[in-house]
């Protein structure tokens, strides 16, 4: 067997020896690329480690740096609870501010564990509280998470975009970003259509009319299936936090930090882990907190397996992928078989982890031209997050998580299906808007 083929093998090895023991993948990249590297090609150690990702990792450093330390001097537990103040207890709005909290937490470079891990409590006990399906209310999450997570200082977007760029292929980080934003956005307009009439019609609880009291919530009325007696202080939410200069200090920081990375070409993670270090000064207890809280995982995750990539490019695996796959002599089927084998793949694994993989694996298909790198992007991007609701994924397992008891079982069940359907779904949707037409 050649070592191409070896190497492919290793790779699969990973993702499924990952999946079915629970071993971080980005550990087990790095033994892949020594034991493939060292053990099979008879590369030095040097050469193998050349293909670490420097700039990525500063990137990712970073930005969940600067993050966890919003996090933990209180400026996101303020954005989460002045967000859901401010709809003053229209009920029907919960879901869409949910959304747009996941999509706004996830944009400006939140992990989407760590964002999924923020709003779930909050949200799932409003679902719970008022008698919103939890199968929408963890959909609109996860949706929004994957709404954002590409926008060029997004998890996702950072990766893709530089895999892209680091490969001479064409992107486009602002169409990717929209495109994302607006398939996620209808995708949750059409389940709140749809949920809401399988429940009845009826709009959830009392519709937009309805007004959540200061102790009380909202009051029953004839019809409403689903009324609890739980004070509204049981969920945090009854009064508009303080604004304090941590805060302050912190939005505006993440405002600069956006309007330099759209202004100018520094780079994203040393602007990051400036602010970070400025508010560090001003907070050092909150520096030192989220210090621990950096996201080491998907960091670790990241690195491994784009180290690991790296290997595979330097091995001519990637061209001997993409020669085999040109013998189907069909661009279009070539580019679906990609969108379904991220989204099957994604559906029980790290979809950071198959970005990662995939996208650099598809260059050379990529770089022949015969569909649009862009629009092709867009569509292994959305073929890939789609599926995150996933019971086994980790947004998934969070929002089930965090649902109330009697709900559990029930929810699982129905993101189980969701996640089935969307591996067949979400590629089929990607493909036919954004690769079919030829853009």
């Amino acid at each position: 067997m050649s070592v191409q083929l070896l190497s492919i093998a290793a790779l699969v090895a990973v993702f499924v020896i990952s999946t079915v023991f629970n071993v971080h993948m980005g550990a087990l990249a790095f033994v892949a690329t020594f034991v493939v590297g060292v053990g099979l090609a008879d590369l030095s150690e040097k050469e193998i480690i050349a293909g670490f990702p420097a700039g990525l990792f500063v990137i990712l450093v970073g930005v969940t740096y600067l993050f966890a330390i919003a996090k933990a001097n209180g400026a996101i537990d303020w954005l989460v609870d002045t967000a859901v103040t401010l709809v003053r207890g229209r009920v029907w709005a919960f879901p869409w501010i949910m959304f747009a909290l996941a999509a706004f937490l996830a944009g400006i470079g939140a992990v989407p564990p760590a964002a999924v891990a923020i709003i779930a409590p909050t949200a799932m006990r409003l679902a719970h509280r008022y008698g919103i399906s939890p199968l929408l209310m963890g959909l609109m999450i996860a949706n929004g998470v994957s709404a954002g997570e590409f926008s060029p200082i997004g998890l996702f977007g950072i990766i893709v975009n530089d895999v892209a760029a680091s490969n001479g292929v064409a992107s486009s980080p602002i169409l990717l970003f929209i495109s994302c934003f607006v398939v996620n956005a209808v995708m949750c307009y059409l389940l709140c259509v749809v949920i809401n009439r399988r429940a009845g019609g009826r709009r959830l609880q009392g519709g937009a009319d309805e007004t959540v009291t200061g102790t009380g919530g909202p009051t029953p009325r004839s019809g409403d299936t689903v009324v609890r007696a739980v004070d509204v202080t049981d969920v945090a939410l009854a009064v508009r936090p303080p604004m304090t200069r941590a805060v302050a200090t912190t939005l505006a920081g993440l405002a600069v930090m956006v309007g330099i990375v759209a202004c100018t070409s520094l780079d994203i993670g040393f602007v990051a882990m400036t602010l970070a270090v400025i508010l560090g000064i001003q907070s050092p207890e909150a520096a030192k907190e989220a210090l621990p809280k950096i996201a080491w995982a998907s960091v670790f995750l990241i690195v491994g397996i784009v180290t690991y990539v790296s290997l595979l490019e330097k091995l001519g695996t990637v061209t001997y992928v993409s020669d085999a796959v040109a013998h189907l002599r069909s661009p279009l089927l070539i580019a679906l078989l990609i969108c379904v084998i991220a989204a099957v793949v994604s559906a029980f694994a790290s979809t950071t982890g198959i970005l990662g993989a995939l996208v650099p694996l598809a260059v050379p298909f990529l770089l022949a031209g015969e569909v649009s790198s862009v629009a092709m992007i867009i569509a292994l991007s959305l073929s890939s997050s789609i599926v995150d609701a996933s019971p086994f994924s980790t947004s998934g397992a969070l929002v089930v998580a965090n649902a109330a008891e009697e709900d559990r079982d029930r929810l699982m069940s129905q993101l189980l299906r969701w996640g089935v359907a969307m591996m067949v779904v979400a590629p089929l949707m990607a493909w036919t808007i954004f690769v079919l037409p030829g853009w």
